[in-house]
């Protein structure tokens, strides 16, 4: 990998900042879940079986909903929240890149301690 290459790989795109700050809480990260079934869900489904207020869990959601994880869904009178995984995919994408980058040093080390 070029010098060029390991230099735009390491750096983090602007954009993920607000998508790990979000999923950086334990909450947001079992609405996330929930929400991941694909079955859209209103906030009073969201909120069923949790110990939180609808207030609360409206906060998260829309957390969420800045950082392009959820989106907000009108059916008829009610709101429905349903995931959105392409910001999780270009994370992982630049992950696995990130991975790659790590492979390769550990190689380059590897090479020079056995050498």
């Amino acid at each position: 990998m070029s010098r060029r290459s390991r230099k735009e790989a390491s750096r983090i795109p602007q954009e993920f900042a607000p998508v790990f700050a979000a999923l950086g809480d334990q909450t947001r990260l079992a609405l996330v879940a929930e929400l991941s079934g694909g079955q859209p869900r209103s906030i009073a489904q969201l909120t069923a079986g949790s110990q939180l207020t609808r207030q609360a869990i409206t906060k998260h959601l829309r957390v969420l909903q800045r950082a392009r994880i959820v989106r907000n869904v009108r059916t008829g009178r009610e709101n429905r929240f349903e995931f959105v995984p392409e910001p999780l995919d270009e994370i992982r994408k630049y992950l696995e890149r990130v991975s790659e980058q790590w492979d390769q040093a550990l190689a380059r080390l590897k090479a020079f301690i056995d050498g």
